[in-house]
């Protein structure tokens, strides 16, 4: 298929930043006032696999207060570790040797690097996550000319999915186990199963299935970070990165996480972000109290017989667990959410007691796990032309942390849009700078329209709830929320809902 950018033949796609200089018009995107946050490299112990190893903090500059918390705050050591974690098994983005048993044929997982003599591009995907790999590829499959940029990372992030949810997605052969059922515990009384069946994803899988998609489609990739977003006069994006190298493009969609403060706007003067925090382990074990069968998808019974106020009273938390085998079992003891992050340490500190409690023997620890998710806060600005996908778009569910099958159901639609507005736009040769806000607004408005805006206001009221609960008005709270109707308790667990299933949910809690 031709690509939208074929006709502008004479441009240059990556050019070094002095070549800037003659331009004349352009402006740096505009921002709110921002007071940056240095942070200076610190040194930590950090535990893998593989034994005992050193990690180093990244300097980095926040946005502002807010930016910083988003990427890990007080926590960002422990998020970092999470970010470096080794994963031998995953392809890397650019590595020419990694092949691919594709049917009868061996399929190159290395995608095309952004370089001179490429004509402008229609889209550039900053961030190479979930939600970036798949916006980029679906874009590209459309014929738009995609570049993704962004750090060659793997995903070491554990995702469990609902399992019909990544049916539908025709993403069903990365889920490497599959629970029957859901159960949860609240107290010592009957236990709640949920009826429905739950997976875990293999991140390897899934980052391979991604960026297969990428290569099929054509997309280009340039390993590196991006400084900052640059507006040129004739309507184009410049996005300026390390070593002075600049891509122009038509538009450019954040996709690098919640912290992206640096690149986008958001709208002032709304809720406060909030976080979820959890700590887990993946053990060999014996006396492993949980059936096999079953997901434990919170079990926020007392953990403890004698007096734990000191642990409880501030951050109510509750066990997640994936039983693997009777022996090997994913615990993670998980802050649902807290207006300040709870540590990881103290989660540590909860978990190992709340296992001994239950007499469960850790034999051997395959892997850690620091989980660090923004929840709520500011929706972007969407009169600004840098659009966003994902964390940054704040596509997570405010109430539950969930964001990976939002982003990957929703690419799609995303891409068909940019790709309609690039050729009707093309077409009647309207992409200038004047042109350019009612152009966002318009794909803006797909990823954020006055319905999801609504989804997400109500979602916001059940954080706010969730956050002045303590563990007794949590138990009480869940209690009445999954003995409603089946279809009425999946709301708040699924991002596509109308305002009527909204109301009829609220109205069945007061019952």
């Amino acid at each position: 298929m031709e690509c939208v950018g074929a006709q502008n033949v004479g441009a240059m796609a990556v050019f070094t930043r002095p070549r800037l200089k003659p331009l004349v018009g352009r402006r740096i995107m505009p921002r709110k006032k921002q007071s940056f946050w240095p942070m200076s490299s610190m040194q930590v112990k950090c535990n893998s696999s593989s034994g005992s190893e050193s990690c180093v903090v990244d300097k980095e500059d926040f946005a502002d207060e807010e930016d910083y918390i988003k990427a890990g705050g007080s926590q960002l050591v422990f998020v970092q570790m999470q970010q470096k974690k080794d994963m031998d098994q995953q392809s890397k983005l650019s590595d020419e040797q990694t092949l691919l048993l594709c049917s009868s044929y061996y399929l190159s997982l290395q995608l095309r690097q952004i370089s001179a003599g490429q004509t402008v591009l229609d889209l550039v995907v900053i961030g190479c996550g979930p939600a970036g790999l798949a916006l980029a590829a679906e874009s590209a499959k459309l014929g738009l000319n995609v570049g993704l940029v962004g750090p060659d990372l793997p995903f070491t992030n554990n995702y469990g999915v609902w399992e019909d949810e990544f049916k539908d997605l025709g993403l069903q052969a990365c889920i490497e186990h599959v629970w029957r059922d859901t159960i949860v515990y609240l107290d010592d009384d009957d236990p709640i199963l949920i009826g429905r069946a739950y997976g875990r994803v293999s991140r390897h899988l899934l980052h391979e299935e991604l960026l297969k998609r990428c290569v099929e489609a054509g997309v280009l990739y340039l390993n590196s970070k991006v400084d900052r977003i640059v507006e040129a006069t004739n309507g184009h994006s410049l996005v300026e990165c390390e070593g002075d190298v600049v891509i122009p493009c038509r538009f450019v969609t954040v996709a690098s996480g919640a912290a992206s403060g640096k690149f986008l706007q958001y709208e002032l003067g709304g809720p406060r972000v909030s976080v979820q925090t959890a700590y887990g382990v993946e053990v060999e074990v014996d006396n492993n109290p949980f059936d096999p069968s079953l997901m434990v998808f919170m079990d926020y019974r007392d953990y403890v017989r004698h007096d734990a106020q000191s642990l409880e009273a501030k951050y109510p938390t509750f066990l997640y667990a994936m039983p693997m085998s009777p022996t090997r079992v994913f615990f993670e003891e998980t802050c649902l959410a807290s207006k300040d992050a709870m540590p990881f340490d103290l989660l540590k500190k909860k978990l190992m007691l709340r296992l001994n409690t239950l007499g469960v023997r850790i034999k051997e620890i395959y892997e850690e796990e620091w989980s660090y998710i923004p929840v709520g806060g500011s929706l972007p600005n969407t009169e600004q032309k840098t659009l966003a996908f994902g964390a940054a778009a704040s596509m997570v569910h405010p109430a539950t942390g969930y964001s990976v099958v939002r982003s990957l159901s929703e690419a799609p639609k995303c891409a068909s849009v940019l790709a309609n507005i690039l050729r009707q736009n093309q077409m009647k040769n309207m992409l200038t700078s004047s042109s350019i806000p009612s152009i966002s607004t318009q794909a803006w408005n797909t990823l954020w329209p006055q319905e999801r805006k609504r989804q997400r206001s109500f979602f916001l009221f059940g954080l706010a709830l969730i956050l002045q609960l303590d563990i007794e008005g949590i138990r009480s709270f869940f209690c009445a929320f999954f003995r409603v109707p089946r279809w009425y308790a999946l709301i708040l667990l699924h991002h596509p809902v109308i305002f009527d299933d909204m109301t009829s949910f609220s109205k069945s809690l007061m019952i």
